[in-house]
């Protein structure tokens, strides 16, 4: 029965890049409990702190796919914990900034916390700040 789980919650973490990636807010959030939680413990005081709740997760990405002219998420691991409702992820992030500004690159760990109807309870989003603040030219406001 783990096993199961396990699998269909990789499958869900899948879903969520793929959301991110078609821009499709509605998807993503569809995915996270009512009670969610999204935590980005190295914003730096430069980027959001995470958020809370469905609400707070549409409010935090939809106004995000406008800036920028596309995303791709390449999954380099992933892998059910010992807990099957918990995931973990290593990939790499590649966003196209507007107006043909470049690439910004980083790479990312996540963890993926779900509950027994399958539904995402926790998103906590690691990535190299200096790397963030340096593709968006807010090196110099970095704390």
């Amino acid at each position: 029965m783990s096993t199961k789980i396990a699998t269909q919650n990789k499958e869900k973490v899948k879903k969520f890049f793929k959301a991110l990636e078609n821009e499709d807010v509605n998807g993503l959030v569809h995915l996270f409990a009512e009670n969610t939680k999204h935590i980005n413990p190295y914003h730096s005081d430069l980027f959001p702190k995470g958020a809370n709740g469905k609400e707070g997760i549409k409010n935090y990405w939809e106004p995000v796919f406008p800036n920028f002219d596309g995303m791709t998420f390449n999954i380099q691991e992933i892998h059910a914990m010992e807990d099957p409702n918990m995931v973990f992820v290593k990939y790499k992030g590649d966003i196209q900034l507007k107006n043909d500004a470049g690439v910004y690159s980083n790479d990312y760990y996540s963890t993926f916390k779900f509950n027994d109807a399958g539904e995402i309870t926790e998103y906590v989003e690691i990535f190299n700040p200096i790397v963030a603040a340096r593709g968006f030219g807010l090196l110099d406001q970095i704390k």
